[in-house]
């Protein structure tokens, strides 16, 4: 994701339309008009195009990140992974705090401190994705750093039968690596695993600090401080290849297509959509990443790779499911 930040991200999904989306979703305002006003696809009846709306924001905003991360890979040799995270970050920080203009002020010590968790989170996740990125394919880096939220997911619910889901994507990680990690490259892997444990805790805090500042303002704010500690590692890593142009457009591009545009895609859709079903869609992202490898890079998939690619999004649907029926049993019956 790095997801993106949201990012956005899998099996982690119900976590983060509670938390890495639900804090930007009081912010759709702006955006809720203009979705309001759009009428349905022409030859669509209202039913249809409400229910397959929503999706369609989704899915277009999972494509939008991994489509992002793939040209993140082409912008590598210019400015390094470093710098193309300095980039990412900078950039869709100057566009959120325009577009957000965050206050400042009325915030205890609290407040400031879930800011700074997500914002080192945030930052840690996507400075450790894009070394994995630039490493090995994007599909297998989205894979396996899905596991971070997917055992987020697991440890959180407290269900025996969630053991299955984590053998379930531990078996997809095997097959992977092909019993081992020497397919891949050892490095890489360890940044995508531990880009995971980063994303997990981006959810964590993203949840918090949803609850701590209005709309969008929360995040605004941890992307400006995770773009404040991104920039000693790009200006280090690129120097002055990040002030070319043509390099600041494509960063430009992929600060929107990885961040701006795919927030604003899943707050749209989470105004109409069910969290679980937002959840499932979610971990479709490790098959869209690889596809975004193969299209855009030209990283081919062996079938050992696409099977355990299901086999990891298969688990992230089955713990979804498996958290939204025991939320409905817990639900008080009317």
């Amino acid at each position: 994701m790095a997801p993106g930040p949201a990012a956005a991200p899998a099996s982690a999904a119900a976590p983060a339309a509670s938390g890495a989306v639900a804090q930007p979703s009081a912010g759709a305002s702006a955006g809720g008009s203009a979705s309001a006003s759009a009428g349905p696809v022409s030859g669509a009846s209202p039913r249809t195009a409400a229910r397959f709306g929503p999706v369609a924001l989704v899915v277009a905003g999972g494509l939008s990140v991994q489509f992002g991360s793939a040209i993140a890979v082409l912008l590598m040799p210019r400015a390094g992974a470093l710098g193309v995270v300095t980039l990412r970050l900078v950039l869709a920080a100057l566009v959120l705090l325009l577009v957000c203009r965050p206050k400042v002020r009325g915030y205890g010590r609290a407040d400031w401190g879930t800011v700074v968790g997500f914002g080192i989170a945030l930052a840690g996740m996507n400075m450790l994705f894009y070394q994995s990125v630039d490493r090995i394919p994007l599909g297998a880096a989205v894979t396996l750093e899905v596991l971070g939220p997917l055992i987020l997911s697991v440890v959180a619910s407290r269900r025996l039968v969630n053991l299955l889901w984590a053998g379930l994507a531990l078996g997809g990680v095997a097959l992977l690596s092909g019993g081992g990690f020497e397919r891949l490259d050892p490095l890489g892997a360890g940044f995508a695993l531990a880009a995971g444990a980063m994303w997990a805790a981006y959810i964590v805090f993203s949840a918090r600090t949803g609850r701590r500042f209005p709309q969008a303002d929360g995040l605004a704010l941890a992307m400006a401080f995770g773009a404040v500690l991104s920039l000693p590692f790009g200006v280090a890593s690129a120097g002055d290849a990040l002030l070319v142009p043509s390099t600041i457009g494509l960063g430009l591009g992929i600060a929107l297509l990885s961040s701006v545009l795919p927030y604003t895609l899943e707050m749209l859709a989470l105004r109409r959509l069910p969290a679980p079903t937002f959840a499932i869609l979610m971990s479709l992202e490790p098959a869209i990443a690889a596809a975004a490898g193969f299209f855009i890079l030209h990283q081919a998939l062996s079938a050992t790779d696409a099977l355990a690619i299901a086999f990891v999004i298969g688990a992230s649907i089955g713990a979804v499911r498996t958290q939204t029926k025991r939320v409905e049993a817990a639900a008080p019956t009317p």
